[in-house]
């Protein structure tokens, strides 16, 4: 029995015609049409474009200082304002999260890059729905939303086609999407492109190909498209380089315009940069440049020390990183000449930044093995290698994956201390540039620079406020959260106004800070070490910008008054738990148990995603059963892959035998199974894993043992970075010869499916260390 609408056991019902302004008659004759409103921007609404470049520091581009020429950016400084003392967060999520909802990130949920899953509301990695992001707020406004690059917002364990998407871009309010989903990909064969919902199932890219080139043809074929449909509409583009973070990599041509431009070195360029600062009026008269960076883990040594070999190779490492500013630039270029030619320019507000300082990451030397280098596990055996050997020419191209030494970051992050992932200036203070000829034009006598205080979470309001939006109390139905940031229109218009954001708190794994009114508590917190007031130094930023002189023994009442603030902040913002020494940014959720289950994959499986990939192997041991229905005396091509140029593994038939290669971080190792007799086979690859982060295989057809390869260094950390593909070798190649000779070498015989058995934790598994160290601190509670 159908319940009837006034049962009260029934669905609500409402009544088609009810609030209908029209009016309804039995036929069209009878009736009144109308039609319901459709949002449209203010007349006149400005194009938003926010470029946001990665791990660039304060002085990389040519309006706050560099060498490197950037003529697109110095046009958008002669046009609008450079903010001088514009802050961010020390790390890329986090820094995103808050740009783009104007929030304390710890607040949305990224108090880390979305890597990590501990089990805590700061960690949550996904922006609720009563945070409503700068594309949606502009979406419900009228405006169309585009992103395309890096997006780094979505937990890695989400990032893989089954997953809900709940916080993929185009939920998060853009209309289209291009780029990669995590924090970092090679730019000449990134790991996986998606485009909109889906990701894009690629065996190889074109000669010549460029991930930063390519973003941006997406981006002016976005606005183009626009255009074509629809005159008037204003448009928000959040264009998200995933330049210049590591691995550096760099067009040729690129590159040939840098060469001999950094044999002088560190201690040259921060000099030539920090004069041109001042000159600039960055930094008020008497500002000091700090000495080289002499913190434990951090330090820097003379250039002037080095042998003339280290001199050569690390100015190479440099010039690979110009070239890729120098390439951000062009691309802007490109981009702004595109709004120019169809009359747009003038009424566009675009934004260029960057989402935290220049790294350290490379260590001292630097490396070409970039995913060796960047591991982080509690036990590396003794011979593990942070880099490898490569050709001087080989750096900066597809088959070098490299990052400069860490000199390179100071020098970079000029005149401040320390680097990314710190809360020093070195790691937050960022260049910032604002140009919109038709709303904020340069008045007379106006130098263009801000010496203000601003954060990242002033961006949202102050963009809404230029575009005339407004940030509504509630959005479908749901109160949406309070802002943290501050609208500084006032300042962009007035050189003399006040900064509109007094006071804010930082945090980064243990890293801390508290900004009032020009001073600054700050700490460089060493892992494991007790959380107390004898780590804060303490700094009068209105003389001391640059974070030298430690004034916390003169002022012990400001110091107990600022700490107390923070730890107030740090509880109304989320930032609880503090990060120590057990281990816990290592955790998963208990649901990521499931991805270690047996995995068959059909032949034609689109390329598997790089953490779900990681799961069947990582700190274990495996076995890959490759199931040939049919092989054939001529037949030829790889059978499984897993990685790429950074590390990853291959087995392949070519020339009627069975080989195996294994790229230990840019070292290739091969074995040579022995010809693969014609017919149906079981070839079987077996990796037992033994102390010392080390794996040994086995090679095995129809059960019978072929070959060995090992012991070879485990494949740790963000290796393997490109996931499993059946049959194929996709994009970027595990084994360069290989690809030279074949490119994706497609396997031509009867693959039947690949079936993947994780096995028994390796001794050194990272989760078992750390539930061993919590179990003994659980003992001396």
């Amino acid at each position: 029995m159908t319940a009837s609408p006034e049962s009260p056991d029934a669905a609500p019902y409402r009544d088609p015609y009810a609030g209908f302004p029209g009016t309804v008659g039995r036929t069209f004759r009878e009736s009144t049409p109308a039609w319901p409103d459709r949002v449209r921007p203010r007349e006149g609404a400005p194009n938003i474009v926010v470029v946001l470049v990665d791990d660039l520091g304060y002085s990389d581009i040519g309006p706050f200082g560099a060498e490197i020429p950037t003529p697109a950016l110095d046009g958008l400084a002669e046009r609008g304002v450079k903010l001088a003392n514009y802050h961010t967060m020390p790390l890329c999520s986090p820094a995103r999260a808050a740009l783009l909802t104007g929030l304390n990130p710890h607040r949305v949920g990224y108090s880390f890059v979305a890597n990590a899953d501990p089990g805590f509301p700061g960690y949550g990695m996904a922006i609720a729905d009563d945070v409503p992001t700068l594309a949606e707020l502009l979406h419900d406004a009228g405006y169309a939303t585009y992103a395309v690059g890096k997006w780094h917002l979505t937990r890695d364990c989400a990032s893989n086609a089954a997953d809900d998407r709940a916080n993929w871009p185009l939920q998060k309010g853009f209309d289209q999407y291009y780029g990669v989903l995590e924090g970092l990909t090679s730019l000449f064969h990134p790991h996986q492109l998606v485009r909109d919902n889906s990701p894009l199932d690629i065996d190889e890219l074109p000669d010549g190909y460029y991930y930063t080139d390519d973003i941006t043809d997406r981006a002016i074929d976005m606005v183009t498209s626009l255009r074509a449909h629809d005159s008037d509409k204003p448009f928000f583009l959040y264009l998200a380089h995933n330049a210049v973070h590591g691995p550096l990599q760099a067009k040729p041509e690129d590159l040939a315009r840098h060469r001999g431009r950094y044999d002088d070195g560190w201690d040259e360029l921060r000099a030539a940069r920090f004069a041109r600062q001042l000159a600039a009026g960055h930094f008020p008269p008497g500002t000091e440049l700090p000495e080289r960076n002499a913190e434990s883990g951090y330090e820097v040594g003379p250039w002037s020390e080095l042998t003339p070999s280290r001199r050569q190779l690390y100015a190479r490492y440099m010039e690979v990183y110009a070239a890729m500013v120098d390439n951000v630039d062009q691309n802007l270029g490109r981009l702004l000449d595109t709004l120019d030619a169809l009359g747009e320019l003038d009424n566009t507000i675009v934004v260029f930044t960057s989402d935290n300082g220049g790294t350290g990451e490379g260590g001292a030397e630097g490396t070409r093995s970039y995913f060796s280098r960047f591991v982080h596990h509690p036990d590396l055996p003794e011979d593990w290698n942070p880099d490898v050997e490569r050709e001087v020419e080989l750096i900066g191209g597809p088959r070098s994956l490299v990052h400069y030494p860490r000199g390179w970051g100071m020098a970079s992050n000029t005149p401040f201390r320390l680097y990314k992932g710190q809360t020093h200036a070195g790691g937050v203070r960022v260049p910032f540039v604002l140009s919109w000829p038709a709303g904020l034009p340069r008045a007379e006598g106006d130098p263009g620079v801000r010496t203000q205080y601003q954060y990242v979470t002033d961006l949202l309001p102050t963009l809404l406020d230029l575009a005339g939006v407004e940030r509504p109390a509630r959005r479908g139905g749901t109160a949406v959260q309070s802002l943290d940031g501050f609208a500084f229109a006032s300042v962009l218009r007035d050189p003399a106004a006040g900064s509109t954001h007094p006071e804010q708190y930082c945090e980064m794994t243990g890293n801390r800070s508290y900004y009032r009114d020009g001073w600054k508590l700050v700490t460089l917190h060493r892992p494991g070490a007790p959380y107390d007031d004898g780590e804060w130094a303490l700094h009068d930023l209105r003389t001391d910008p640059t974070e030298i002189h430690d004034l916390a023994a003169e002022h012990p009442g400001l110091v107990k008054e600022l700490s107390a603030a923070w730890e107030a902040a740090a509880r109304r913002n989320g930032v609880f738990p503090l990060s120590d020494g057990s281990g816990a940014l290592a955790r998963r959720h208990p649901d990521d148990a499931r991805l270690r289950r047996p995995l068959r994959l059909l032949a034609g499986t689109p390329e598997l995603e790089r953490y779900r990939s990681s799961r069947l192997i990582s700190f274990r041991s495996f076995a890959i059963e490759v199931e040939l229905a049919r092989h054939g005396a001529e037949d030829a091509g790889v059978l499984v892959s897993h990685g790429d140029q950074g590390g990853g593994y291959s087995l392949y038939v070519e020339d009627g035998r069975l080989r195996f290669a294994y790229n230990q971080y840019g070292e290739l190792f091969e074995a040579d199974a022995g010809p693969l007799a014609p017919g149906a086979r079981l070839v079987t690859v077996e990796a037992t894993a033994v102390a010392g982060l080390r794996w040994e295989f086995r090679l095995l057809v129809d059960g019978a043992e072929a070959g060995r390869l090992g012991p070879v260094h485990q494949l740790i950390g963000m290796a393997p970075f490109q996931g499993i593909s059946v049959g194929v070798d996709r994009k970027s190649p595990v084994s360069w010869p290989l690809y030279e000779r074949h490119r994706s070498f497609r396997y031509s015989g009867g693959l039947r499916a690949v079936t993947y058995r994780p096995g028994d934790p390796a001794p050194d598994d990272p989760a078992t260390v750390a539930d061993a160290l919590r179990e003994a601190a659980a003992a001396f509670e």
